[in-house]
């Protein structure tokens, strides 16, 4: 784990693996911190170069006071990859990461040669519905949130099980700075334009139990890149990387050999 700085905020990041592998970039969702993809990582080949870092406001990267752009979390994905010497990586991005990579992909072709969509939009929500978000976590903490939004995140036969507790720690700890700063951004994206000029191999995952991006909003972005591929996962919400690690990473390993990635 190391730590890179842009405009006096320190992100923490991680790389794995043998220098010459073949990178593959995770991006993380609201709330979450690059721990999500510990059980996928477990399951991936070995010899790929595996990139993981916490957003800004999240986990143990610094956590400035909002709200905040997509374009800074963009460029904020732009610093770890140059830090890294990042080129030519696959970009797995869940929710507000998937937006990233999308942002990414527009931005510096140079670092992306493909993308995975997961529980994501070129367009989550709108402005009226982060905004009440906001107010609450402001008003009251994340505690008054969190089972809401772990409704949403985990499908019935895991949600209010021993195994979701950590991840409510997870989402509970996230400072409201960087809760609430994340979700002005969300708020402010529409790359509804941009991500349909995209033309690289992308991939779109969805949970049919998704309350946050359901699969058909997943679809629907997905579908502005020619050529794309969509997967349904069953029995899961908005994290399936948490929920089915393993089909998670076997849906990543064959898109990788179908992409010649590795």
């Amino acid at each position: 784990m190391t730590k890179v700085n842009r405009d006096t905020v320190a992100l923490d990041y991680q790389v794995e693996g043998p220098a010459d592998g073949a990178p593959v970039v995770f991006g993380n969702a609201l709330g979450t911190t690059r721990a999500i993809w510990d059980q996928v990582i477990a399951n991936l080949p070995g010899g790929l170069r595996i990139i993981r870092y916490d957003a800004r406001g999240h986990g143990q990267s610094d956590a400035p006071d909002g709200p905040y752009s997509m374009g800074q979390l963009i460029r904020d994905a732009e610093t770890v990859c140059d830090a890294a010497n990042v080129r030519d990586a696959m970009f797995v991005g869940l929710s507000v990461g998937g937006m990233v990579a999308q942002g990414l992909a527009v931005k510096r072709p140079d670092l992306i040669r493909a993308l995975v969509l997961s529980n994501t939009a070129a367009k989550i929500g709108n402005p009226k519905l982060w905004q009440d978000r906001i107010d609450t976590v402001t008003a009251k903490g994340l505690p008054a949130l969190s089972d809401t939004v772990l409704q949403r995140w985990f499908g019935r036969s895991f949600y209010g099980t021993p195994a979701m507790q950590p991840w409510r720690k997870m989402l509970e700890d996230t400072p409201v700075a960087g809760y609430t700063g994340t979700c002005a951004a969300i708020a402010g994206t529409d790359f509804y334009t941009p991500t349909s000029g995209l033309r690289i191999p992308t991939l779109g995952i969805a949970g049919s139990e998704d309350g946050s991006t359901p699969a058909d909003l997943v679809r629907e972005t997905v579908d502005l890149i020619p050529g794309s591929r969509f997967v349904l996962m069953r029995r899961v919400g908005h994290l399936p990387c948490v929920e089915d690690p393993q089909t998670y990473a076997a849906h990543l390993v064959d898109f990788m050999k179908g992409t010649g990635h590795v």
